[in-house]
């Protein structure tokens, strides 16, 4: 309740004001405090609280500041953070649920598409570049090259942008990459197309990552790496 309560505060003093209220922005604090509150504006926005009332914020700030009696009781401050809480919780557990509808038609849309090839575990996938290289294991460290997307097509990772490919060991990994990975050949290109529960399931490791999502990926096999080599490093 207190994060909350700290965030409302901070997230409208200055991005929910009357907009006919100038506001100087000289000083090194003064920009400060105007980034604190934008960036605070825009994490509530993201949460779907855009009724907050800024006026009440404002007179909450001058109450503290001046010392002056609270206007409302701390039972009553409880039992509306309360509410703004269950109905935060309520709107992010109906985006789940919307997320894992969307998702779960995408996949059955493209299952159907020629070339796509689905495992037993639901992890889909089709071949881009076929290669007759050696098959890492479960136990192997390997090299690839990938850029990751939703699949609105909003890319949220990308070894290929960065033109640095990465090492990483095959089982430390989502369990839809590990499946993949000991699928492919070295030097293979594949498109992957992975559902929540072998991705990140419900939760959302990032804000780039929403929860319940599907996860497309283009996945290149570079290599596999030397395990004495590995070990000696």
């Amino acid at each position: 309740m207190k994060q909350l309560a700290t965030v409302a505060l901070l997230g409208l003093v200055l991005a929910g004001c009357d907009s006919q209220t100038k506001v100087e922005l000289t000083t090194p604090a003064q920009k400060a405090s105007y980034g604190i509150g934008l960036n605070m504006g825009k994490s509530l926005a993201q949460e779907g609280m855009d009724d907050l009332d800024s006026k009440a914020v404002a007179q909450g700030i001058e109450d503290a500041i001046g010392k002056k009696e609270q206007k409302l009781k701390d039972e009553e401050l409880v039992e509306a953070f309360a509410a703004l809480q269950k109905r935060a919780e309520a709107r992010v557990t109906a985006m789940n649920e919307e997320a894992g509808k969307a998702g779960k038609k995408f996949l059955e849309d493209n299952a159907k598409r020629e070339g796509v090839i689905t495992t037993t575990s639901g992890l889909q996938y089709e071949v881009v570049t076929k290669a007759e290289g050696a098959q890492p294991k479960a136990t192997d460290v390997v090299s690839v090259h990938y850029e990751g997307r939703l699949t609105d097509g909003k890319v949220f990772d990308s070894s290929i942008k960065r033109g640095s490919p990465i090492d990483l060991p095959v089982s430390g990994v989502i369990p839809g990459w590990v499946e993949a990975l000991q699928l492919m050949h070295v030097g293979e290109k594949v498109k992957l197309y992975i559902p929540s529960e072998l991705a990140y399931g419900a939760q959302s490791p990032s804000p780039e990552i929403p929860a319940n999502s599907v996860l497309v990926f283009d996945l290149e096999l570079l290599s596999i790496k030397d395990p004495a080599a590995q070990a000696a490093k």
